[in-house]
């Protein structure tokens, strides 16, 4: 499986983005598939995630209620809907997907990741 992801931009607090990650080769192996993020001099966290087939969403508290993470109906892109962006939202922002069996939010169990996207919110 590949992942692309794109979307990273520049914006000011308040302001949206919407990431994109396109997915292509053995997509019917995925089981979730997340977003991750990893600012300057730390680790990287899980932001949210779908499964795959059926849609169940799940979000780090940090983004509740102005994250959204969806996926195209034909399972080939994820997408995140990022609202009301804070600067502490600042990071590198990875997808990646998993093949099932492992923890949804745990940066180790997923088997695929896309190449990362910057995103930096200005205060």
């Amino acid at each position: 499986v590949q992942l692309q992801a794109s979307g990273g931009g520049l914006v000011q607090a308040g302001g949206s983005l919407r990431l994109s990650c396109a997915a292509s080769g053995r997509t019917f192996s995925i089981y979730h598939m997340g977003w991750f993020r990893q600012a300057p001099g730390k680790e990287r966290e899980f932001v949210a995630a779908i499964r795959w087939s059926g849609g169940s969403t799940y979000y780090a508290d940090s983004v509740k209620g102005r994250f959204t993470i969806s996926r195209d109906n034909a399972r080939t892109t994820v997408y995140l809907q990022m609202n009301s962006l804070k600067p502490e939202d600042t990071a590198v922002y990875y997808c990646a997907g998993d093949r099932g069996g492992g923890r949804y939010y745990w940066t180790a169990d997923y088997d695929y990741w896309g190449q990362g996207t910057q995103v930096t919110v200005s205060s």
